[in-house]
């Protein structure tokens, strides 16, 4: 990839970066979310609806990165907006979210507010002819999801789903081995998400957690392999009315399995996903910076004996470790920096809205497995594209 230097002209409240080549395809656009010069284009106009939880974080990125130039921030509570953006700075809030799409200079909203309101939110930014960024999860129901993605797709409205542990260099290096095929065929993947907290209210610990791993699955898997059934088991000893602990069980449609440890009552933290290989293995701690990646070239191997044909010969491989390094860059600033450009470039973006209703179909079986006693229920998926 050739690429001109960064260097962000003043025209009006317009950024312009100066002028480059990049080759297409996926490869180009993960190697450019690593660079620290992101890929040549004037920056897009965006909005920020929701100022709570996650909409600080995403407006701190669309206000330092050369790609976006930030006009809006929308909330219902215009003092908690206030205090989102810096005190001197030409940024506008409103409570009015029809005040803010009617600006016609703004290209792009991003969605941070509670899963239900993202249908109606979303609606209202594609009659306005808005790209949009939608906080995971895509919306509160499967159909809900789908009316998102379809109503986008139908207008002509990039819509991107804020995957952002896809956007780590853990996980994108991890996607990178898993599709060289140096680990070999994959055959499992196990994952352990616990905290003490925090407690939701409105949603259980699926929904909470989730998220998190079920989309981190679908950006690693091979080409072709998705969920097709889920089980799942949970309990509530706190009786706050919905799951405080659960686990997960999927089955992939290669053979492979997939399991989720999810808990808010555990006394530490883990953030963990191991991952078996037919040749080798990987482990990823999220909470180990010196050492997040570590893969294992270790394994069993089974082979018959001739004399007895119910006999098998088991053999264990442990062979080296090697724990890659690599620079560490701010996952949020890599989903800004990949929505401007899938925006600007006319592709999908690395984690589009289908990608975010794959993630909704699989809790929306989740919850069909818990009012089943744990049954192990079918997952409605598309093969990822």
């Amino acid at each position: 990839m050739t690429a001109g230097s960064i260097t962000p002209a003043s025209d009006g409240n317009t950024k312009v970066l100066s002028v480059g080549e990049h080759t297409e395809g996926e490869a180009t656009i993960l190697a450019a979310l690593l660079s620290t010069e992101p890929l040549p284009m004037e920056a897009m106009r965006i909005a920020v609806v929701g100022a709570g939880y996650w909409g600080p974080n995403l407006i701190r990125n669309f206000r330092t990165s050369p790609l976006t130039d930030l006009r809006w921030v929308v909330d219902l509570e215009r003092d908690r907006a206030q205090a989102a953006i810096p005190a001197q700075t030409d940024i506008r809030i409103t409570d009015s979210l029809a005040e803010m799409l009617a600006d016609e200079t703004v290209e792009a909203v991003a969605v941070a507010t509670p899963p239900g309101t993202h249908q109606d939110i979303v609606f209202e930014c594609i009659a306005a002819g808005k790209h949009i960024l939608v906080e995971k999860p895509l919306a509160s129901t499967v159909s809900e999801g789908r009316a998102i993605v379809e109503a986008a797709e139908a207008a002509g409205i990039t819509i991107m789903a804020d995957h952002t542990f896809c956007y780590t260099e853990s996980v994108r290096r991890i996607r990178d081995i898993i599709a060289s095929g140096e680990i070999g065929d994959f055959l499992y993947f196990d994952s352990v998400r616990i905290n003490l907290g925090l407690i939701q209210s409105e949603v259980d610990v699926f929904w909470d957690l989730a998220p998190h791993d079920l989309s981190i699955l679908d950006f690693i898997v091979p080409e072709g392999v998705r969920i097709e059934t889920v089980a799942a088991q949970a309990s509530d000893p706190l009786g706050v009315g919905h799951a405080c602990v659960g686990y997960l069980f999927a089955g992939l449609s290669n053979g492979g399995t997939a399991h989720a440890h999810l808990n808010w009552l555990s006394p530490t933290k883990i953030r963990r996903v191991i991952i078996g290989g037919s040749r080798k293995m990987l482990v990823w701690d999220d909470l180990h910076p010196a050492q997040r990646v570590t893969i294992y070239d270790s394994g069993i191997e089974l082979t018959s004996d001739p004399s007895e044909r119910a006999r098998l010969l088991v053999s264990y491989r442990v062979g080296d470790m090697l724990a890659p390094a690599f620079r560490e860059v701010e996952a949020l600033r890599r989903v800004v920096d990949e929505f401007a450009m899938s925006v600007r470039e006319g592709r999908p973006p690395l984690t589009d809205g289908r990608a975010g209703l794959r993630v909704l179909e699989v809790l929306e079986a989740v919850g069909t497995s818990l009012g089943s006693d744990g049954a192990r229920v079918p997952v409605s998926l598309p093969v990822p594209e």
